[in-house]
């Protein structure tokens, strides 16, 4: 893996990342996924010019990759910003047509902060922002992220469990998205529950029982996005039966909040900074 293909025979497979620098945060024994976490590879050796993966996993089964497929780096600290030269461009495109603002691989309460200064050099009235929750550094500063958007009369968080659980490990994306959720709702923060939610069913117009299961927790939040598909009526009047069931529940039976990890972490660290 290299930031150019320069410097590597024809014999190598090189793959580089869509930002430059990254690379050179990399360290032996980093996790590199690629493709939503289908293929798994660590760090084996450091070069001049780049590093050398080994692969560990490959559940893609698929004999390439294709480009713009995704890479994760979740035990390396990346030294690129969350509003990229790129974003900085689209912001007068988005100040004339945009009613809301996503902003993606958001970390820390800053990101948000310059987001919004730069949006409201064109103008005092600036669309509510929607923070993409799918990096570690995102979970671990969240009560701060939430803080930072209740500045704002109106503001959302997306959980893109996607990234979020490449990130963070598959086995974790069950408590850390329940925890952002009983957060948000604390907060009164709207919450849109995102990834491969009826997928199944949206490409085949099937679904999984698993599926149902995840659909029926997805209706509680307040939005929830649904990828491309060929069975997107079916999807939405599946939706529709789950949502107005699982509502009623949630009324009737509502759950107690536990001692939450993340907001534990947070007034932990709070602490250590006021001593």
């Amino acid at each position: 893996m290299a930031d150019s293909t320069d410097n590597f025979s024809k014999k190598d497979i090189v793959i580089s990342p869509g930002e430059e620098g990254l690379i050179n945060s990399l360290k032996v024994g980093d996790r590199v996924f690629i493709d939503d976490g289908l293929i798994m590879a660590k760090v084996e050796e450091v070069l001049d010019h780049g590093v050398r993966l080994k692969i560990v996993r490959d559940s893609s089964k698929k004999s390439k990759i294709k480009a713009e497929k995704g890479i994760n780096f979740p035990d390396s600290d990346l030294p690129i910003p969350s509003l990229t030269p790129f974003d900085l461009a689209c912001i007068p495109f988005v100040m004339s047509h945009a009613d809301t603002v996503g902003l993606s691989f958001v970390r820390k309460a800053s990101d948000l902060t310059e987001l919004r200064r730069e949006l409201s050099s064109f103008s005092g009235d600036i669309p509510p922002v929607i923070l993409k929750i799918e990096t570690r550094e995102a979970v671990d500063n969240f009560p701060e992220l939430l803080f930072e958007g209740m500045k704002e009369p109106h503001f959302g968080i997306m959980i893109a469990r996607g990234d979020l659980a490449v990130e963070i490990g598959f086995e974790r994306l069950v408590e850390i998205q329940e925890e952002i959720s009983w957060l948000c709702e604390a907060a009164h923060t709207p919450v849109i529950w995102a990834t491969q939610v009826l997928e199944n069913l949206h490409k085949s117009g099937v679904a999984s029982r698993a599926e149902i299961t995840d659909a029926g927790r997805a209706s509680l939040a307040e939005c929830i996005m649904i990828n491309k598909g060929e069975h997107t009526l079916e999807v939405l009047k599946t939706l529709r039966g789950i949502a107005s069931r699982s509502r009623s529940l949630k009324m009737k039976n509502r759950l107690l909040f536990r001692e939450l990890g993340i907001a534990k972490k947070f007034f932990n660290q709070i602490d250590i900074q006021s001593t």
